[in-house]
C-alpha cells in the first residue's frame, strides 16, 4: 500500500524533527509491502517569508491530496510582530478547518524509564488521553478591537453549538470504552453560558453510553487535579482552549512536552499528525531537539489513518527500549543529540 504523507516541516525545529521521523517512519515500512510517499507543504512562518501568509491556498489544495499530513512546528519571535491573521499559528488553525479535523487526540503517558523526571515525588501509572475540540470555541469566535474612552478595547468570542459538543464528547466516549471506561469533562459551568450549554449536552450524551463512568470537572479544579491525583483520569474531554491549556499543564507529568504526539482527526481517515510542542527557536539547528514526539506521532498516523497497528507498535517499542537504556536527550536528562537518539531508534527498529 501507498501512503501519501504531505510534510509541514515548518520553522524552528520542525526540520529537524520531521526528517528524524521520516528515517523512523521509512526503517518501520522496510519489508511490509508498505511505502511511504511524500509531498512537502510550505506552511508557518516560513510560508509568511514565500507567500505572505501562513497558510498559501496551494498548501490546502496539495493537503487534501494527500492520505495524512506530518507536521512539526511553526512560529517564532521573528514573526511576533505581525496582526494576528497573519501570524504563523493561523496556519494550524486553517488547516484543521480545511481539512474538517475537529478532534485533537492528545495522549499522556509516563514511560516508566522517565519516572525520575515526573514532577510528582510520588507518580504510579500516568496513562490518560486527552480529546480536545479544535474547530470551535473562542479560537475561532469573533473578534476585533474597539476604540473606548479608556483607550483601546480588544474582544475575543467564545461560541459552541449543539453538534460540536455532541460531535467531540462522543469521540471521547468511543474512546473510553477501549481503555477504562472513565470520561471526565471539563468546563467551566459556573461562570459561562458556552459551558453550561456543553455541560448540558455531555449530560445528555453520557446516557447513550451507561458503561461509561462520567463526572463533570471545573476548568480551574482540573488543572490542579491534574497535579495532585493524575492517576483518576482516563479520558478527558475539553473545548479548544481549556484542552490546549491542560494538555500543555500535563506534558509536564510526563518528564517533557517533547514527549508527547497528538493526532488531529476528523469523519475521515485522513489526519494531521503533530508533536504539541512549540518551534522552539531557542534551540533550532542546534541538534538538541527531542524527536519522540514526532517519533511517536508517525506511530498514532499509522494506527490511526491507515490501519498499521503492528507496524506502529514496533515504533513505540523501540522508543520504549531506547529510553529504558538511558539514551536520552537534554530535555529528558540525557545528552544525546537529535540525530543520536534517533539513530538508536532505528537500531532498536
Amino acid at each position: 500500500m501507498e501512503l501519501k504523507i504531505g510534510l509541514v516541516k515548518g520553522d524552528g525545529i520542525g526540520p529537524e524533527i520531521v526528517d528524524c521521523a521520516v528515517k523512523v517512519l521509512n526503517k518501520a515500512l522496510d519489508n511490509s509491502g508498505h511505502y511511504a510517499v511524500y509531498e512537502e507543504l510550505c506552511a508557518g512562518g516560513t510560508a509568511i517569508d514565500k507567500y505572505d501568509v501562513p497558510l498559501p491556498a496551494v498548501t490546502v489544495e496539495k493537503a487534501l491530496k494527500c492520505d495524512s499530513i506530518l507536521l512539526g512546528a511553526v512560529g517564532g519571535p521573528k514573526w511576533d510582530t505581525l496582526p494576528g491573521h497573519l501570524r504563523p499559528e493561523r496556519a494550524l488553525l486553517g488547516l484543521r478547518k480545511e481539512l474538517g479535523l475537529y478532534a485533537n487526540i492528545r495522549p499522556v503517558k509516563l514511560f516508566p524509564a522517565l519516572k525520575d523526571r515526573c514532577l510528582l515525588k510520588d507518580a504510579a501509572k500516568i496513562d490518560i488521553v486527552i480529546v480536545r475540540e479544535l474547530t470551535g470555541g473562542i479560537y475561532f469566535g469573533q473578534r476585533g478591537r474597539n476604540q473606548t474612552e479608556y483607550g483601546i478595547e480588544a474582544y475575543d468570542t467564545e461560541t459552541y453549538n449543539e453538534m460540536e459538543i455532541e460531535r467531540i464528547g462522543r469521540v471521547a466516549f468511543e474512546y473510553a470504552m477501549k481503555r477504562r471506561k472513565k470520561v471526565t469533562s471539563i468546563d467551566k459551568a459556573n461562570v459561562l453560558e458556552s459551558s453550561r450549554l456543553w455541560r448540558e449536552v455531555m449530560h445528555n450524551l453520557s446516557k447513550q453510553y451507561p458503561l461509561v463512568e462520567y463526572n463533570d470537572m471545573l476548568v480551574d479544579n482540573a488543572a490542579m487535579q491534574l497535579i495532585r491525583n493524575p492517576e483518576q483520569f482516563d479520558v478527558i474531554v475539553a473545548s479548544n482552549m481549556f484542552g490546549d491549556i491542560l494538555s500543555d499543564e500535563a506534558s509536564q507529568l510526563t518528564g517533557s512536552i517533547g514527549m508527547l504526539p497528538s493526532a488531529s482527526l476528523g469523519n475521515t481517515k485522513r489526519g494531521l499528525y503533530e508533536p504539541i510542542h512549540g518551534s522552539a527557536p531557542d534551540i533550532a539547528g542546534k541538534n538538541l531537539a527531542n524527536p519522540i514526539a514526532t517519533i511517536l506521532s508517525v506511530s498514532m498516523m499509522l494506527s490511526y489513518s491507515f490501519d498499521l497497528d503492528v507496524i506502529a507498535k514496533k515504533i513505540d517499542t523501540a522508543v520504549e527500549k531506547t529510553l529504558r537504556n538511558r539514551y536520552l536527550t537534554k530535555d529528558i536528562g540525557g545528552d544525546l543529540t537529535t540525530d543520536q537518539i534517533t539513530e538508536k531508534i532505528l537500531e532498536y527498529l
